[in-house]
C-alpha cells in the first residue's frame, strides 16, 4: 500500500480496507456479475458514510477529508478498490463533484446528496464513434426563455443507468459549457451498455430536446475549460491509482504462487529466468506507483504541471500494466487462463482503464506536445 502521511490517514486507510474485504471481495464481484448487477445503492451509501464521496468537497459544502488533502485520500481509496476490483461509482461521482465544487452556486443541494450517497451522478463527455475529446462536443445546448434545450447523444457514461443526473458537456452557441441534467428529464433516454469488466456498466444517453433550467449550467463559459480540465485530471489519477492497487494485488498473488508451486522438486521462484521476470515487473510497478504519486501530488496542489503529469502517469501505467498482468497469467500456467481463477477479473479492469479517458498512445502525444517538442526549431544561422 502507498505510504500514508499521518495517523488519521492510516485509520482511514485501514477502515476502507476492512470495509472492502468484508463488503466487496472478489467473490462478491462474481456474485454481482452472476446477478447482472453493477452495484447496490445501499452498499454505495455505506461507502459514502465512510467519507469516500466527501473528499473533494470543502467543509462549507458538507465535505472534508481526514488528512486535509482530499485528492491524496481519494487516490488512496481508489488504490484500495484495486485490490479487489470492487464495484461502485467512486470514479463518476468524484469526477462530477470535482466539477461542481469549482462552481457550486445553485448545486449545493445536489452536492450534499452526492456526499451522503443518496444520489449518484456521472460525467457525460464521450460521444459515439469519437475518442476522448473533452474540449469538443457535438451535443448542443440552445438557450430558451427559461433555460436551455439539450440535444445530442453521449455514450460510455459510467453508471449512467444508475445515475440520478449526468453532467453533460455541450456546445452552447460556439462555447463549451456543462449542464447538470436529471436522467428523469423528459427527452432523456438512457440505454445500458456493458463493458469488458465484470461489474463496470456504462450507458448511452440521448437528449431529444431535453429542457433544463438556467441553474443547470455549471460555471460560466469562461470557467468551463478549466473546470473540465480539473475533472479530466481527477478521472485520470483515479484510474492510475486503482491500477496501482491492482498491480500490487496481482504481483503479491503471483509471487506467492511461484513459491508455492514446485517443478522438479524446486519452487518456481528458484528459477533464474523467472526471477528476472519478477524483478522487471517489480521495477515497473514501483515506477507506476511513483508516476502516479507525482500526478496525485500535482493535482492536489493545482500545479500548472498537473496537466502534463497526469498524462505521464496514464501513458506509463496503462502501457505497462496490461503487459505485467499478461506475464502474471503466463507465470500461473494453465490455471491462469481459467474462468475460476481471479486473474482475469484484474485483467479486465486494466484493459477497460487502458482505453477510457485516452489510450497510452494518446497521452504520449499529449506529453510530447506539452513538453514543447512540437514547437518549430529556430533556423540555425
Amino acid at each position: 500500500m502507498t505510504e500514508v502521511a499521518n495517523p488519521e490517514q492510516m485509520l482511514f486507510a485501514s477502515t476502507t480496507q476492512a470495509f472492502l474485504e468484508k463488503e466487496a471481495s472478489l467473490s462478491h464481484v462474481r456474485e454481482l456479475h452472476d446477478s447482472d448487477v453493477s452495484f447496490h445503492r445501499d452498499w454505495w451509501q455505506r461507502a459514502a458514510e465512510l467519507g469516500w464521496a466527501s473528499l473533494l468537497v470543502p467543509e462549507e459544502l458538507g465535505g472534508g477529508s481526514v488528512s486535509g488533502d482530499g485528492v491524496a485520500d481519494l487516490a488512496l481509496v481508489a488504490e484500495q478498490i484495486g485490490h479487489s476490483v470492487a464495484p461502485g461509482p467512486l470514479h463518476p461521482v468524484s469526477t462530477v463533484l470535482a466539477g461542481l465544487v469549482e462552481s457550486p452556486d445553485g448545486h449545493e443541494g445536489f452536492i450534499e446528496a452526492l456526499v451522503s450517497g443518496e444520489s449518484v451522478a456521472s460525467w457525460a463527455v464521450y460521444e459515439p464513434t469519437r475518442p476522448f475529446e473533452p474540449a469538443q462536443a457535438g451535443t448542443t445546448a440552445t438557450p430558451t426563455a427559461s433555460g436551455y434545450r439539450i440535444d445530442g447523444v453521449k455514450d460510455r457514461v459510467e453508471a449512467g443507468a444508475d445515475s440520478d443526473a449526468v453532467l453533460v458537456v455541450a456546445d452552447c452557441e460556439g462555447q463549451l459549457r456543462q449542464f447538470l441534467v436529471p436522467t428523469d428529464t423528459p427527452g432523456v433516454t438512457v440505454t445500458p451498455q456493458k463493458s469488458v469488466d465484470m461489474v463496470k456498466r456504462y450507458a448511452r444517453v440521448q437528449f431529444d430536446g431535453a429542457e433544463v433550467e438556467g441553474t443547470a449550467a455549471v460555471g460560466t463559459a469562461e470557467q468551463t475549460p478549466a473546470i473540465i480540465e480539473r475533472q479530466r485530471q481527477i478521472a485520470l489519477v483515479l484510474q492510475c491509482a486503482e491500477i496501482v492497487g491492482i498491480l500490487d494485488a496481482v504481483l503479491s498473488m503471483t509471487n506467492q504462487w511461484l513459491f508455492d508451486r514446485h517443478s522438479f522438486g524446486r519452487p518456481l521462484a528458484s528459477y533464474q529466468a523467472l526471477k528476472h521476470r519478477v524483478a522487471d515487473m517489480k521495477m515497473w510497478f514501483e515506477a507506476s506507483r511513483a508516476t502516479t504519486a507525482g500526478a496525485v501530488a500535482a493535482v492536489a496542489k493545482h500545479s500548472p504541471a498537473a496537466e502534463k503529469l497526469v498524462s505521464v502517469a496514464k501513458a506509463y501505467v496503462a502501457e505497462r500494466a496490461p503487459v505485467m498482468l499478461q506475464d502474471c497469467v503466463q507465470l500461473h500456467g494453465g490455471i491462469g487462463v481459467t474462468w475460476e481463477h481471479d486473474l482475469h477479473l484484474y485483467l479486465r479492469r486494466v484493459a477497460l482503464y487502458r482505453a477510457m479517458f485516452g489510450s497510452p498512445e494518446d497521452h504520449h502525444r499529449a506529453v510530447y506536445a506539452l513538453s514543447g517538442k512540437t514547437q518549430p526549431q529556430e533556423p540555425k544561422p
